[in-house]
C-alpha cells in the first residue's frame, strides 16, 4: 500500500517537473497570449522628421496615395448623391471623409521630402469615375464597391512592402497610416455585401523554395530534420532533466520520510 502510494506520487513528481523544463525550453520567448480583441499598432518609437534615404519605390508610394485620394474622394460623394441605398451612402460618405485626412497627410509628407504631386487622377481613375458618373441609381451601387474594392486590394500589398522596407520615417509613417485606412475601406466595402469576388485578380504563384522573401536558415533546417530543436543542444536537455529527475525524487523521499 506503502509503495503504491509512494510510486504514484514519484510519477506525478516526474510529469510535472518534466513538463515544467520542457515548457522554459521550447517556449519562444515573449509569446503572446491568446485575447479577443485584435490589436492596433501603436505608434511608439515612430518619428515623421524626413530622415533616410528616399528610394523610387517610396516616391511611387506617396504619389499613390495622393491619386487615391484624388479619385476616391469624388466617387464617395457620388455615391451619397445616387445611391438610394443607405448603406451605400454611408460607406460613401466615409470613405471620402477618411480620405481627406489620408490626402492632407500625404500631401505633408511629399512637401517635406520634394515630391511632386498629380492634381488629378490618372486616366484609369478618370474612366471609373465617368463609369459611375454614368450610372443610374440601379447600377451605380455594384460598380461603386466592385471598383473601389479592386482597387483597394491592389494598393494593400503595396503599403505592406513599403512599411516593411523603407529607410525613410515620414514615409514609413505614412505607410503605417494609409495600412489602417485602406483596411477600414476594405473592411467597409465588403460589409455592403455585394462585392464580386470572383473578379478580384488572384494572388501570384508561391515563390519557389528559398527563393522566398524569407531566408532559409540551414540550422533551422538541419535540426528539423533531425527532430532537434534549433538553438537547444540535446546535451543540454537531457542534463536538465536528469537533475529534474534527481530533485523530484529527493523531495519525494524527504516527504515520505516526514510522514
Amino acid at each position: 500500500m506503502i509503495a503504491a502510494r509512494f510510486s504514484r506520487r514519484l510519477h506525478r513528481w516526474l510529469v510535472g517537473i518534466t513538463a515544467m523544463v520542457l515548457v522554459s525550453l521550447l517556449a519562444p520567448a515573449g509569446a503572446a497570449h491568446a485575447g479577443g480583441e485584435v490589436p492596433v499598432p501603436p505608434n511608439t518609437g515612430m518619428t515623421d522628421k524626413g530622415t533616410g534615404a528616399v528610394t523610387p519605390a517610396d516616391k511611387d508610394f506617396v504619389i499613390k496615395v495622393r491619386l487615391a485620394g484624388l479619385w476616391e474622394i469624388p466617387a464617395g460623394n457620388m455615391a451619397v448623391e445616387k445611391s438610394d441605398n443607405p448603406a451605400i451612402v454611408n460607406i460613401g460618405r466615409t470613405i471620402s471623409a477618411q480620405h481627406v485626412v489620408l490626402d492632407q497627410m500625404d500631401r505633408e509628407v511629399a512637401k517635406k521630402l520634394g515630391i511632386q504631386l498629380p492634381n488629378q487622377p490618372n486616366g484609369d481613375q478618370l474612366s471609373w469615375l465617368a463609369e459611375m458618373r454614368n450610372a443610374n441609381a440601379t447600377t451605380f451601387d455594384q460598380i461603386y464597391v466592385d471598383r473601389l474594392r479592386a482597387a483597394h486590394g491592389k494598393i494593400f500589398p503595396a503599403i505592406a512592402t513599403i512599411r516593411a522596407s523603407t529607410r525613410n520615417d515620414s514615409v514609413r509613417q505614412l505607410a503605417q497610416h494609409a495600412n489602417q485606412f485602406v483596411m477600414t475601406h476594405m473592411t467597409l466595402l465588403e460589409s455592403s455585401g455585394i462585392v464580386d469576388y470572383a473578379t478580384l485578380p488572384t494572388a501570384p504563384p508561391p515563390a519557389p523554395v528559398n527563393k522566398g522573401p524569407v531566408p532559409v536558415d540551414n540550422q533551422m533546417l538541419a535540426a528539423t530534420s533531425s527532430g532537434g530543436v534549433p538553438g537547444v543542444n540535446t546535451s543540454v536537455i537531457l542534463l536538465v532533466l536528469a537533475v529534474a529527475l534527481v530533485a523530484g525524487v529527493v523531495t519525494t523521499m524527504r516527504i515520505f520520510r516526514t510522514r
